[in-house]
């Protein structure tokens, strides 16, 4: 039986400068095809961090409007060859997002939201204990280290109130309500938004 870990959605940026370095396709393609078998399933077709997620090559460190496309319609290849476990969808109040994170430890998952306006999911695959040339591993060749996805949020999207769920089994369930009228005023500087547990997916 999965159990189910809390994790705080961060809404200060400690790192402004993170990935600064674009991860062009040619430098992906590079990095991937000798990769390790834990390159292939963080980063390979159907994952949430890979960058032909959405069909065509896209860097995941830049920002991607998932809602305002139907998972049915992006995925729908990825379903078809059983590639993927994604899917996003919004409901009368909230805005979902679903992934299989097979091959990413829970320990290194990080959530933050940046001036309300992008979500961003990301984390170490590597050790920090190997990198020699940068203080941060955000700001150099990341994706050697790391993985990103970041999400535009839509503009009714109450983001201070987004909730996470994240299993040992590494699924995780992503729920960001929409705006009530009364929803304008953003939390204290520093303080997060709690990622709550459950079992839904």
């Amino acid at each position: 039986m999965a159990s189910w870990k809390q994790l705080e959605v961060h809404t200060e940026d400690q790192t402004p400068h993170k990935w600064s370095v674009p991860l062009s396709e040619d430098m992906f393609k590079r990095f991937f095809a000798p990769g390790s078998p834990i390159v292939h399933k963080i980063f390979g077709d159907g994952s949430l961090f890979s960058p032909l997620l959405f069909g065509k090559y896209f860097d995941p460190s830049d920002a991607f409007p998932l809602w305002e496309f139907e998972s049915d319609v992006f995925l729908s290849n990825l379903r078809s060859s059983g590639k993927t476990s994604i899917d996003w969808f919004q409901t009368d109040d909230a805005y979902v997002l679903k992934a299989d994170l097979s091959g990413v430890e829970n320990n290194t998952l990080q959530f933050f939201v940046e001036n309300g306006k992008i979500m961003e999911i990301s984390g170490q695959w590597k050790p920090k204990g190997d990198q020699s040339k940068t203080k941060d591993w955000r700001s150099g060749n990341w994706w050697e280290h790391g993985y990103v996805r970041r999400l535009e949020l839509p503009g009714d999207a109450d983001w201070k109130d987004t909730e996470a769920y994240v299993s040992n089994d590494m699924f995780v369930e992503v729920r960001i309500p929409k705006s009530s009228l009364d929803s304008d005023n953003p939390p204290a500087p520093g303080k997060g938004i709690l990622a709550k547990n459950s079992d839904r997916l």
